[in-house]
């Protein structure tokens, strides 16, 4: 009980806070483009965090169709890893997140990334609401700044997210087997 009550009162404030966003600096430009999807990942890392995800949904499994990842290389996942290194982005992380060369800490490296997967995926839909309002309410060329900061901020580490879990998953059954050699599973 005590869980859904603050998941509601994320929502509640999170539902005031892009409401004095869109009243006091409007949905047009790159700084409403901004401030809403900085504002939405610190509201839906609340959110996420809260809510404990199993990550056990089907959704998460390597479909055939992502072809070892090729799918994303070809959308430039690489360069935007890349990306991620020069604005200093992987290393904050890894400072926040270090990653032990242990079972344990694979499997919630793993957990992890369906957390992130699973904020970015809310985020982008909400952004995606107000990308196709501004571009129906006005034109499509005032919704660039929405469209643009969502494929980086949000599309572009759901594809990371897919990309790098089927690796971590092979490192997590290889540690799995080499335990299991071992006598210490």
């Amino acid at each position: 009980m005590k869980k859904k009550m603050l998941l509601g009162l994320i929502i509640l404030v999170t539902t005031g806070l892009t409401y004095t966003l869109v009243l006091y600096i409007g949905v047009l430009g790159f700084q409403f483009a901004w401030i809403l999807n900085f504002m939405l990942m610190m509201c839906v890392l609340m959110f996420t965090e809260t809510l404990k995800s199993k990550g056990d949904s089907g959704y998460y499994k390597t479909k055939d169709w992502e072809n070892k990842g090729k799918i994303y290389e070809t959308f430039g996942i690489n360069l935007f890893r890349k990306l991620l290194v020069l604005v200093g982005w992987e290393k904050l992380n890894k400072k926040a997140n270090p990653v032990k060369n242990d079972l344990e800490s694979l499997i919630h490296l793993e957990y992890r990334t369906k957390q992130s997967e699973l904020g970015h995926l809310i985020i982008f839909f909400i952004v995606l609401g107000f990308t196709i309002y501004v571009a129906l309410k006005f034109t499509f060329a005032k919704s660039l700044w929405l469209l643009v900061l969502n494929v980086i901020f949000n599309l572009y580490p759901i594809l990371l997210q897919r990309y790098n879990r089927p690796r971590l998953q092979r490192a997590l059954k290889l540690f799995r087997y080499k335990a299991e050699q071992s006598g210490t599973a």
